[in-house]
Order: C-alpha cells, then structure tokens, then sequence
C-alpha cells in the first residue's frame, strides 16, 4: 500500500521548519520536499500540492489562499495553519479536544484550519466549563498571556536572538488581536474577551491565564467543581494534562510561580486552577505556541485525517 503523501508549502518557516523536524522519522509516510530553488516557483508548487494527499500550509494568510487556489482537484486534503479560516462554516477547526465530536469531524474532512496558539489555553479552559454550567456564557472574560517569542515569525526570532536587552512586552494594545474570534467562537463565549497578550525572551512557551471573580463563579468549592469537569471532559484526550487542587509541585517556590516552559518541545497543554473563595479563581493553560499552539497540533490532526494513531510522532 502507498504511503500517503504530505507536502509542506512553507517548510521553511517556523511552523514548517517544527512540522517537519516531526515527520522527517516517520516511515509511515512520504514528505514531499521541494527543492529551495523552486519554493516561491507558482507552477512548480502547484505540481506539489495537486501530488500531495495532505497538504499543510504553513503561510501567511493571502499567500494560504493562493496555495489553495493553486490546488485543482479535490483529492488533496489541506491543513491550513493561517488565520483567515478558523471560524469559516466550511473548514472544520483544527482543535481536536474541543468537543467529543471533534475528532470524528477531522478525521473526514477535506479542509482543517489550524488552531491559533493563544486560543488552546483559552478555550479548553472555558468552553467544558460554560457547557457544564459552572460559567454563564455571558461573563465578561480577561486573558492575560505571555508567548515565546517564536511565535512572531522571522524577523522577531532574528530581533531576540540578536539582543539580550529585551524583555517582556505587551502588544496588539487599543487593536483587536487575530486570534478573538476563534477564542469568543469556540469558547462559547457570548462575548470577545478582554485580551492582553505579551510576548518575552524565551524561545518557545506559553501561559494563558483568565481570571474569574469570584462573584461568577458557584460556590466556595469552585476550584474543586473545576477539576472535576475538566477531568471529566478530557478522560479521552491524551494530550491535555489537568492539575490537581492541592497539588502544588507545579509552583515555584511553592505558591509563587508557575513555570512557562514545561510543555516546550511537547504536544501537551497543561490545565490548572488557582484561587479562593474571597477573591475568585484563575485559569492557566500552558503549552508550547509552537507545539499544541502550532505545529504539533497540525500533526495531531494530520494523524487523525490519515487514520494513524493520533499520538504518532508527538510527545506528551
């Protein structure tokens, strides 16, 4: 039996560039990859994608949909990691343990887009909640959080590499950030929330953070309903790891700080939270923006769509 075919369109750029670090070992697939003369050659790429039975396309959102304009049949089956399709009707989002149906959805379909990164630690956090009733749907939402680096493409890779004077900065103030709609979308949320991301020197990891009053939440014993409902919602999703509420080997010192970079290098996100009944509780996702946030989710769904396990080539 053949192999399937996947062609990277952008396997030079960071998301490509971790995609294929992932399936270069694989025996059970083939990686097309186009010479670097020919990767910005039109005629050249279109042979590729319309050879491929899986393409990802690691791109810029105008140059995503001229990559798929470029395909002229329908037996290529696209992962697109852009921004542009995420809450279209006609593309199955790419977040597997968004709801038990989810995988099933992208194992048939013809077109996935991609998860953002910042959206995994919202979403799984608040979406289980709200669909048990724990969070009204209309509570007004904050999400503060912090990225590596990475995750701002090349140019900024370049900036932090090149100096070790930057720290921590907020961005994408007074604007509305490429990612809320997926996150108020998917999240069930009744409306967008309040969303200051950062991003600091350190390569890769992610915290997503989203404070709850304690006004909206239950009850005194909410952090423990909490784990309750999120352990119930991923029992079948090996790639989400739930915290404990008195577990504190997480912090560092213990009750001061949780680590951004556990997940780096992992498929994993990590789910906990922190709180009291006075003052509320905190929910924290940690994940690595270029593994669950990026790449590695890519390959979780192109395993799902190509019938492989959906852990093959990922690490928890």
């Amino acid at each position: 039996m053949d192999k399937p075919k996947i062609y990277i369109d952008g396997q030079q750029g960071t998301t490509g560039l971790r995609i294929r670090d992932m399936l270069d070992p694989r025996q059970d697939i083939e990686l097309l990859l186009i010479p670097e003369t020919s990767r910005k050659d039109a005629a050249v790429r279109a042979d590729f994608l319309n050879r491929a039975d899986l393409a990802i396309l690691c791109l810029p959102d105008d140059a995503a949909a001229e990559a798929i304009a470029l395909i002229d049949q329908d037996r290529t089956r696209i992962i697109d990691t852009s921004t542009a399709r995420r809450v279209d009707p006609g593309w199955v989002y790419g977040l597997p343990e968004l709801s038990p149906g989810q995988k099933e959805a992208i194992r048939t379909a013809p077109r996935v887009a991609n998860t953002g990164c910042y959206p995994v630690g919202f979403i799984l956090a608040v979406r289980p909640l709200i669909e048990a009733g724990l969070l009204d749907a209309s509570t007004p939402l904050t999400v503060n959080a912090v990225s590596g680096y990475s995750g701002g493409g090349r140019k900024m890779i370049e900036n932090h590499q090149q100096s070790n004077d930057i720290a921590l900065r907020l961005y994408n103030l007074g604007t509305a950030h490429k990612h809320v709609a997926e996150m108020q979308h998917f999240s069930l949320t009744a409306q967008a929330p309040l969303f200051v991301p950062s991003v600091d020197h350190t390569f890769c990891g992610m915290l997503v953070s989203t404070p709850i009053p304690a006004r909206y939440l239950p009850g005194a014993d909410a952090v423990e309903q909490i784990y309750q409902t999120w352990n119930a919602y991923y029992q079948d999703a090996p790639f989400v790891s739930v915290g404990q509420p008195t577990d504190e080997s997480e912090l560092w010192p213990p009750g001061a700080f949780v680590d951004q970079a556990s997940c780096n290098f992992t498929n994993r996100v990590d789910l906990c939270a922190f709180g009291n009944p006075e003052q509320g509780v905190v929910l924290v996702g940690r994940l690595d923006n270029l593994g669950k946030g990026a790449s590695g989710n890519a390959v979780q769904c192109l395993n799902l769509m190509l019938g492989f396990d959906e852990t093959a080539g990922l690490t928890i």
